[in-house]
């Protein structure tokens, strides 16, 4: 897109950057900077405080349409917004999976029973959401998901397992991909169904990572229920519904994502700065490009949001997921090359760790999490570029 800013949307930018500094301050001071990954437990309350004052001052869901509780910004504007909130070094959001990836997909695709339903706790951040795609045997092969769904006396009745579900300890719902045809074998019978975490019949189990911290949880669906009406799309649509959240994901969703990438980024160079490690050429030539690669996902992420165009996002989505899953992991490993022989050793007993050490271990997982790199270049190569498909058994 131009970057040349009409009138307006410099007068927007003012307006963003004038409410945020103005509102980071006082009971919000200390929320600057707090948050991220491998610290998503961080002052989880006090982040959820301020993201509800910023929707009670109509600064959530921005891009959504006026009609569903949104501001309608541009394209533009949502790019400003995003870059104003990381200069503000805000907080991490607690609302993302709600307002980037379930909201996006009930606006495109739900009822408008759905809508009046779900979209107005999404803006307020009254619920919070989860994701339950992945299983056991179902990760980066999603269409093998074996979590059952069955309509029983105008309910569904959900069985399985989930993994790697993020945030779920703190999630009031959940949209799930499950099996409702018997017999049905990968993309055909699967529906998309949105859950209540908070009844009889879920169990949620953290994982300790690397990280010493629990974003990623299991999920134990045994006999849980929700209510017919709970399905997104029609029954055995749920690939399709599946793949359009992705795309969310992968294209608006990324401008929030960059929020704690810039941050993270410019946090790096100014330890090189600190310790000196600028003055390695080969070391400022690496800070160098990962500046170029975020500029990049930026670029690449207004011109995926350009092409929707208000609907769902195609395969080339998958784009951003290999672009960015590969730059952070290597933000990671540069954080530990500037830090040097420092990176190696923990700050305390028994397992304190910085926050670039944290970065190192939990941006490991970004390859691999919401489709491996292998995945992506797959779905690029046959469905984007047109290549024959990969031989399977």
């Amino acid at each position: 897109m131009n970057r040349n800013e009409t009138p307006e949307d410099r007068a927007f930018r003012a307006e963003v950057r004038d409410w945020l500094e103005t509102h980071l301050s006082g009971d919000f001071a200390h929320a600057r900077g707090l948050g991220g990954p491998g610290r998503e437990h961080e002052a989880h309350q006090e982040r959820l405080a301020w993201e509800r004052h910023m929707a009670r001052a109509g600064w959530t869901c921005v891009g959504w349409p006026k009609e569903f509780g949104g501001r309608g910004a541009t394209l533009e504007q949502q790019v400003i917004f995003n870059e104003e909130y990381a200069l503000a070094d805000a907080p991490a959001r607690v609302n993302h999976i709600g307002e980037n990836l379930l909201g996006p997909t009930v606006i495109a695709f739900g009822t408008g029973e759905q809508r009046a339903r779900f979209l107005p706790p999404i803006v307020a951040v009254e619920e919070l959401w989860c994701q339950g795609y992945s299983e056991p045997d179902a990760g980066s092969d999603l269409a093998n998901v074996q979590t059952r769904a069955v309509l029983e006396d105008g309910r569904w009745r959900i069985d399985g397992q989930k993994v790697w579900t993020s945030l779920a300890t703190e999630a009031d719902w959940c949209f799930a991909v499950c099996r409702t045809e018997p017999g049905s074998s990968r993309h055909r019978g699967l529906s998309y169904l949105l859950v209540p975490m908070k009844q009889d019949g879920v169990e949620v189990r953290p994982i300790v990572q690397p990280t010493g911290t629990s974003e990623f949880n299991e999920v134990f669906f045994d006999g849980a229920r929700t209510g017919a009406a709970n399905i997104v799309g029609a029954p055995g649509e749920g690939w399709k519904i599946a793949m359009a959240t992705l795309g969310f994901e992968r294209g608006v969703a990324t401008l929030g994502q960059q929020v704690g990438f810039r941050r993270e980024l410019e946090g790096v160079i100014d330890l090189a700065r600190r310790t000196g490690a600028i003055d390695d050429p080969l070391l400022r030539d690496r800070l160098t490009r990962s500046w170029m690669g975020l500029e990049v996902m930026r670029l690449n992420a207004v011109r995926t949001m350009a092409g929707v165009a208000g609907g769902a996002p195609g395969p080339e989505s998958s784009i951003s997921k290999l672009v960015w899953g590969t730059w952070h992991r290597e933000l990671g490993e540069l954080a530990m090359d500037v830090l040097g022989a420092a990176g190696l050793v923990a700050a305390a007993e028994p397992y304190d760790i910085d926050d670039w050490q944290r970065l190192f271990l939990f941006s490991r997982s970004d390859t691999i999490y919401a489709g491996s790199n292998e995945i992506q270049r797959n779905i690029i190569s046959e469905r984007v570029l047109g290549l024959p498909r990969e031989a399977r058994p």
